[in-house]
Parts: C-alpha cells; sequence; structure tokens
C-alpha cells in the first residue's frame, strides 16, 4: 500500500477509473438518450482529474509549479461547470 501511494499509482487507477465512468456515462446516453451530457460531464470529470493530478503531482514530490498548474486548470474546469449549469 505504501508504495501504491508513494509513487502516486493510486491516482493513476482512480483516474482509470473516471475514464471507465466516461465511457459508460456516454455509452448509457447514446443507448438511451438521457443522463449526463457529454460537455456537462467533460467539464465535470476534468475538475475532478485536474485536482487528482495536483495530488499525484504532490505525492511524487513535483514541484510547486507544477502543482499550481493542475489546480489552476481544476478551477478553469471547475468555473466552465458552474457556468454551464447556472443557465
Amino acid at each position: 500500500m505504501t508504495e501504491l501511494f508513494a509513487h502516486g499509482h493510486v491516482v493513476d487507477l482512480i483516474i482509470g477509473l473516471i475514464v471507465v465512468e466516461a465511457v459508460v456515462l456516454a455509452a448509457v446516453r447514446r443507448a438511451t438518450g438521457h443522463g449526463v451530457g457529454a460537455a456537462d460531464l467533460v467539464s465535470n470529470l476534468l475538475a475532478g482529474g485536474c485536482l487528482l493530478l495536483a495530488l499525484r503531482a504532490a505525492l511524487v514530490g513535483a514541484g510547486w509549479g507544477v502543482i499550481a498548474v493542475c489546480l489552476v486548470a481544476a478551477l478553469l474546469a471547475h468555473v466552465a461547470d458552474l457556468r454551464r449549469r447556472w443557465r
């Protein structure tokens, strides 16, 4: 378990699950016509994915600049998601 966290692989696994989630939700939307739209799905999952990348960068000892870029990207995706939902 220590190795999983020390090298950031736990985040890799979670990002893999997010990709699977996106594929399943898109397939459900395509098959049924119901569910989350693609733009809403992407903006929401992108915000979470960027936060996960910031976590991974911190776990592996990346510099503060890399972590900051990931956090800013998460913020921008989050704002885009909120803007879409506010309408």
